[in-house]
């Protein structure tokens, strides 16, 4: 394909499926994609009511790291085998093993068969929404899917807030095994719409399963998630489990390369990231991903600690910058629809974020009102909201159908990793800059005893601890800012093809 815009085709209806098909379908997979987005928010709350109930503190964070490890692991998996044998018994499978793993979850006895339940239920979860992403890429052309994807991030975005609101409200009205036992009539819901729904593909002639790269991939993945997620906080960065860790992974990546090039059905294709919109694509996202998640977990710890805001207040708070995303992606897809071009949009959204990221961090700083910071949250919010959806659509029209899932389920590998690193990195950039500008000993005490002990100290240092947690959290902002102009400037050259119309 060439890189130069063409004059844009008027959208055309996909060959794949009727509009009553299509209508069926999404409904099924905005389904899933509740599951999917729910499952990972839904069970914070219910977490203190666990540990009561099953015991198990030292290893309460296994609960969402087991299930964070498996589904992100798993992804790559989903995509390339449903490449192979179709969407749809990838999609049986996806969540038929959600769903049994969602049901032992519930009837855990003990936090180890709760964690052990959770990995399981991640392995079903690793495939949700990446085939969600492909499916709506099989039933509707590139040209038309902008407004679909915009669906799908207003979706997740809802549910990031709905989740843990349902979760505390299902475990005190209720208890917590029913956090997972709601997914069962909207697993089901789900498995009944698309069954009906889904048109049915013919499978590729049988290649040689990847094993070996799979292997290698699903390895690398679960070392490097495990790396980010102890590092700093369960082990010294410098101690060997970390170091160990990334020797591992190292070696892992060091291996996946030549087996992937010799292979004849790669997990990985090398071919993908020989194509410019694709390598771009995956690097904006994951670079925009890392920014996102890695400021956004700080943000209720700011109006926690530096405006004196209760945990459920500071969750409230969240809702203008999702409102903002909401927003953006929905209109921002029925634009690319209707323009029939999709680099305007990210490239704007990027430029939108970074000076968002600037403006917080000021306000950080100067420790500004709650009113101000849903401001500038929600315009953060709108830029956020213009590059994921319309990313996904370029790197979609860019790759040849039978690689539509695998290239799908690579960029939702990367924006995993990206959320996961840049969740890792803000960690050390808040600690490193808090432990820099707390005075003495009897600070760093306060700091790692937590934010409870910040009422109990006198007026003047506890306005001096505030001080330095705004200027912190400030710090983070500032380098969100920076990774978003970085990604701002990869996607500068990402080429600006025409959508497909069939």
């Amino acid at each position: 394909m060439s890189d130069t815009v063409r004059s844009p085709e008027p959208a055309t209806t996909s060959s794949y499926a009727s509009p009553r098909e299509v209508i069926r379908a999404i409904s099924g997979l905005m389904l899933v994609l509740a599951l999917a987005s729910l499952d990972g928010n839904i069970v914070g709350p219910a977490l203190p009511r666990i540990v009561s109930d099953l015991g198990g503190l030292a290893h309460l964070s296994w609960v969402v790291t087991a299930f964070a490890v498996a589904s992100t692991a798993t992804t790559p998996l989903y995509g390339k085998l449903s490449d192979q044998f179709g969407r749809r018994p990838a999609f049986f499978v996806s969540i038929g093993v959600f769903l049994l793993g969602s049901v032992l979850c519930g009837a855990a006895h003990s936090m180890a068969m709760l964690i052990g339940s959770r990995a399981l239920q991640g392995v079903g979860a690793g495939g949700l929404i990446v085939l969600s992403q492909a499916t709506i890429g099989d039933l509707v052309s590139p040209r038309e899917r902008g407004r679909y994807q915009g669906m799908i991030a207003a979706v997740f975005a809802l549910c990031s807030v709905a989740g843990p609101l349902l979760g505390g409200v299902i475990t005190d009205l209720l208890s917590w095994p029913w956090i997972f036992y709601i997914n069962l009539p909207l697993g089901l819901a789900a498995l009944v719409i698309l069954s009906l729904s889904l048109p049915a593909q013919t499978p590729r002639p049988a290649g040689r399963i990847d094993f070996a790269g799979f292997a290698l991939l699903i390895g690398a993945t679960c070392t490097a998630l495990l790396l980010l997620s102890w590092g700093g906080v369960v082990y010294p960065w410098r101690s060997a489990p970390i170091i160990g860790l990334g020797a591992t992974t190292a070696v892992f990546l060091a291996l996946l390369w030549p087996v992937e090039r010799a292979a004849a059905e790669p997990a990985l294709p090398p071919r993908l990231f020989a194509d410019r919109v694709f390598a771009t694509g995956v690097a904006g996202i994951t670079l925009t991903v890392t920014a996102l998640f890695g400021s956004l977990v700080f943000v209720p710890l700011f109006f926690q600690a530096v405006l004196g805001l209760s945990g459920t207040e500071a969750g409230l708070r969240m809702a203008p910058l999702m409102g903002g995303l909401i927003v953006s992606s929905v209109l921002g897809g029925r634009s690319v629809t209707r323009t029939g071009r999709y680099k305007p949009f990210p490239v704007a959204g990027l430029a939108i974020a970074a000076l968002a990221y600037l403006a917080l961090a000021w306000a950080a700083s100067h420790g500004v009102g709650a009113n101000a910071m849903d401001g500038l949250l929600a315009v953060l919010g709108l830029g956020m909201g213009l590059v994921m959806p319309n990313v996904t659509t370029a790197v979609q029209n860019a790759v040849a159908r039978v690689d539509l899932g695998v290239a799908t389920a690579t960029l939702g590998f990367f924006r995993s990793l990206g959320g996961a690193f840049g969740v890792a990195a803000s960690g050390m950039i808040l600690s490193a800059t808090l432990r820099a500008s707390l005075p003495g000993s009897a600070g760093r005490a306060v700091l790692d005893a937590g934010l409870s002990q910040i009422a109990r100290l006198p007026a003047a240092e506890r306005t001096a601890l505030l001080g330095a947690y705004g200027h912190a959290l400030g710090t983070t902002f500032a380098a969100a800012a920076c990774v978003s102009a970085l990604a701002f400037g990869v996607l500068l050259f990402m080429p600006d093809r025409p959508l497909r119309t069939r």
